[in-house]
């Protein structure tokens, strides 16, 4: 299948193409990219260039200066509840280890370029921290400190290993894996399917004296890289960059979201995190008007986050960003471990007092366009575009979200979370990331306190969910022009 006919333009997106769509932004669907027809193992061992997000997030992590926070760590919680065998889940982690290169890799430069370097496996072996000996009222925010220090501790690219685990007992019977990563090794697909996954049905044939039951992987991480950088060139990348040269044309405005304190004067990168839970009967709800208008849950929330955003500040063209699943495209990466992700630019034009329902129709096609066109690096971009350059923010947006991959269900006695551990650093000024789970939508708002402070936030998130509320219950209704910007935490009725 050409990735034409998985990604139409959405005003020719008939009913089942929308659901293709849907099932691709979930992460459940692998999508085939027009270029060579498949992707095959190097048979030339020597080292493998990166991948070109890949590539971004080095670049990015090299120009940060050793004060900075650390950006790109990111960290899952593994809950086992019923007994444990460490020792075969120690096993469990060194065959992972070893199946997948890239969570082996570590980064060097050779003539001036960087590339891959693939080490040969090495055994895991899991520090414990017993928290049994304490209050049982006060283990849980003791595991969460654990995890907490270990995922502000910076890697060394150059030295590695650039993931780290740390088991924490709870109980006799209640346990906690921790696993801090590099972003450049890991996406939403790697965290949430991939990996624990094969953890669980690893551990389950380990515990049981039994051999892994998992085939081997055909290909690996580099051998996607070395295919993208052949792949990416050419007509191929001149498309895309026109695309985006029709896309962000003219000068980009600036969001002037109302922040509790001034902007300071170069990007600190400080982040926080402030989880929270869009209630079930609203989830249900969003699912259910999503499906009513032909459209993905992800539309709906963006197009609820930009009118949001409209009513904050006033301005009628809002650029938000949104993680694409660039990488993933090819059936051959859909079981390997590794950074498939690129930030693209969303651009909503909201002038002339639209509907919801029109605001929900061009975020469609908005989407539809990009991931169209997300394979390239948004530094590429910005060398091929030249914004007028600010230190004080990123130049295409400062605003993301996203809906991440849904979660694999592990089992009896296993669970996950990715959102109860912050590394004290953040690229953006805000980070919706949500998740859409059986009890609700769960979100994280990822934020830099040198912005906002905390109960700004909280009322942001209510004021979301009102403005999802308004829209969902009638989609007819109309975004009110006006000039003055409206308080956070302000709940604006009269305009939505």
């Amino acid at each position: 299948m050409s990735e034409s006919d998985v990604r139409p333009r959405a005003a020719q997106l008939s009913e089942a193409k929308r659901a293709l769509l849907q099932r691709y932004l979930r992460g459940e669907l692998p999508r085939t990219s027009a270029g060579p027809s498949a992707i095959i193992a190097r048979k030339d061992r020597t080292p493998a260039p990166l991948s070109l997000a890949q590539e971004q997030v080095w670049l990015r992590a090299q120009q940060l200066g050793p004060d900075r926070p650390p950006l790109y760590n990111e960290s899952i919680t593994i809950y086992r509840e019923g007994p444990l065998d460490v020792a075969a889940l120690e096993w469990t982690l060194t065959e992972i280890v070893r199946r997948h290169e890239i969570w082996r890799t570590t980064f060097d430069t050779v003539q001036g370029q960087p590339v891959q370097i693939i080490h040969p496996a090495p055994s895991v072996k899991l520090p414990v921290v017993d928290l049994r000996a304490l209050p049982e009222a006060e283990r849980e925010a003791e595991a969460l400190k654990v995890a907490a220090e270990d995922a502000r501790r910076p890697f060394d690219l150059n030295r590695g290993p650039l993931v780290r685990f740390a088991l924490v007992r709870i109980g006799y019977e209640e346990h906690r894996l921790f696993a801090t990563m590099h972003q450049s090794i890991v996406d939403g697909v790697s965290v949430y399917q991939v990996f624990p996954s094969e953890l669980v049905a690893l551990y389950e044939s380990f515990a049981a004296d039994k051999p892994s039951q998992l085939p081997e992987l055909p290909i690996q991480y580099a051998d996607y890289a070395v295919w993208e950088r052949r792949w990416l060139q050419g007509e191929e990348l001149e498309n895309q960059l026109a695309y985006w040269r029709k896309q962000l044309a003219g000068d980009l405005p600036v969001l002037d979201w109302p922040t509790d304190r001034p902007r300071p004067p170069v990007q600190t990168y400080r982040g926080s995190i402030r989880p929270f839970t869009l209630p079930r009967n609203l989830s249900d709800t969003l699912r259910a008007s999503s499906q009513r208008q032909g459209v993905t849950l992800f539309t709906t929330l963006l197009a609820g986050f930009v009118s949001l955003l409209y009513l904050y500040t006033g301005r009628e063209v809002i650029t938000v960003g949104t993680l694409a699943p660039a990488g993933r495209k090819r059936a051959e990466v859909q079981g390997l471990l590794g950074y498939f992700l690129n930030p693209v630019a969303l651009r909503i034009d909201l002038s002339g007092n639209p509907t919801f329902r029109e605001v929900l129709e061009q975020a469609r096609g908005v989407i539809s366009g990009a991931l169209s066109h997300d394979d390239v690096p948004l530094e590429r971009l910005a060398n091929e575009l030249k914004p007028k350059p600010d230190p004080t923010r990123h130049p295409f947006f400062q605003i993301m979200i996203s809906l991440a991959p849904p979660m694999s269900e592990l089992g009896s006695g296993w669970s996950q979370t990715p959102m109860d551990v912050e590394s004290g650093g953040a690229r953006w000024d805000l980070y919706l990331e949500l998740n859409d789970r059986q009890n609700g939508i769960l979100g994280r708002a990822q934020y830099n306190p040198d912005l906002f402070d905390a109960p700004a936030i909280t009322r942001m998130v209510e004021d979301y969910q009102y403005v999802l509320r308004a829209a969902s219950s009638n989609p007819e209704h109309r975004l009110h022009c006006t000039t003055a910007a409206v308080p956070i935490g302000e709940t604006p009725p009269q305009r939505f």
